[in-house]
């Protein structure tokens, strides 16, 4: 049975920018609506909040880190503005004195640390309740009250309306990672000449995804479904297989000489295309939630040690080429077994929604658009 489209993990991922569009807009409807209705005063302050905590709010670990964060720093800084009109002392210098030194305390105390985004929401919703220093008590509390509000419907519409979870995020950029260094493997195993446009687009778009996952970590974490350390492991790991894909490439086309040992090295091609389906295989499981099964072939170095050990060139001179190439493709197939035990030991990144929506017709019309520049590169076999 197949998930409707508005529950399907992957429909979220792949219009999340579309989805969080719309959920802007309908936090800022909602807003609106509230306002209006109840007639609040200062209310153009709580559409403000409102654009303020959605504007980095895209997954639900955001929303349960930083709207934590931000409903803390709102609350403290409206109080603390609250707290200064109401003291009884006739100063004309006194609220723009006291709101600088209870920012700078603020910004201080949460310097470097992951809490920064606190005292920022601390500094604005204290200045937004006591503006320029001469409002009444009044004002201060309807501006108090309309940033609380425009906070809270942000979060709730973020948590409710066709969520992103950073999760589904990390999952759909790993699998998409597999998927692009299966084809950067395979391709160069059946290239006719050196590095070309697609494929340095590839090796751009598939680090660019380790930057990505490497700012999800937190989010992640917040969600309650993977720790730190395994996220580190699985980000490591890529950026590992993805820097041995990128020196096999180099490697292969290092001499001419030793290109054509290594074409001459029989079965070499059909272990490399074998571990190319195998990278498929992991990402299709990665992609859909299913158990992670996939074995990986090891490469069986001594069968070629002969031709890889007597390369020479034009000019006598020993060629090691061969030799690091063949080392480096037992490296990617030993990289990739570590990512399939380290992925096959969380018993949590299985899932129940994307098995009951896999399939071969979802598998079909889930397929990740290649990336632009790329979209010629081979596919893996």
């Amino acid at each position: 049975m197949n998930l409707p489209p508005l529950r399907d993990p992957f429909f979220t991922y792949r219009y999340r920018r579309r989805l969080h569009v719309l959920r802007v807009l309908l936090a800022l409807t909602t807003t609106f609506i509230i306002i209006r209705l109840f007639a609040i005063p200062h209310s153009g302050w709580a559409l403000v909040s409102t654009v303020m905590v959605m504007g980095n709010l895209p997954h639900i670990g955001g929303v349960l880190d930083k709207g934590r964060q931000r409903l803390l720093g709102t609350v403290l800084g409206a109080a603390s503005g609250l707290l200064l009109i109401l003291l009884p002392i006739d100063l004309p210098l006194l609220i723009p004195a006291g709101s600088l030194v209870a920012i700078g305390i603020a910004t201080w105390l949460t310097f470097g640390n992951r809490h920064g985004y606190s005292g920022l929401m601390f500094a604005i919703s204290l200045l937004l309740v006591v503006g320029d220093g001469s409002h009444a008590l009044d004002v201060g509390l309807w501006r108090a009250f309309d940033v609380l509000l425009g906070t809270l419907v942000g979060i709730v519409i973020t948590v409710l309306v066709l969520p992103q979870k950073a999760t589904d995020m990390m999952r759909f950029m790993l699998a998409e990672n597999l998927d692009r260094m299966a084809r950067l493997f395979h391709v160069h195993t059946t290239a006719s000449a050196a590095l070309d446009i697609d494929t340095r687009a590839l090796l751009k778009a598939a680090s660019s995804a380790l930057v990505k996952q490497r700012g999800l970590v937190d989010a992640i974490h917040r969600e309650r479904r993977l720790r730190r350390d395994e996220l580190d492991d699985i980000i490591s790991l890529q950026r590992r297989m993805l820097s041995t894909i990128e020196l096999l490439l180099e490697t292969h086309w290092n001499t001419r000489a030793g290109h054509d040992r290594i074409e001459a090295m029989e079965g070499l091609r059909d272990e490399q295309h074998r571990l190319a389906r195998e990278l498929g295989t992991l990402a299709y499981q990665v992609r859909t939630g299913q158990p992670i099964a996939v074995e990986i072939s090891q490469f069986d170095l001594q069968r070629y040690a002969p031709l890889a050990t007597t390369a020479v060139s034009a000019q006598g001179r020993a060629l090691f080429s061969p030799s690091g190439y063949l080392w480096l493709n037992r490296e990617l197939a030993r990289l990739t077994e570590a990512l399939v035990t380290r992925l096959g030991g969380l018993t949590r990144l299985p899932s129940r929604r994307l098995r009951r929506a896999s399939g071969r017709k979802w598998a079909r019309r889930h397929t990740a658009t290649p990336d632009r520049g790329a979209q010629d590169a081979p596919r893996q076999p």
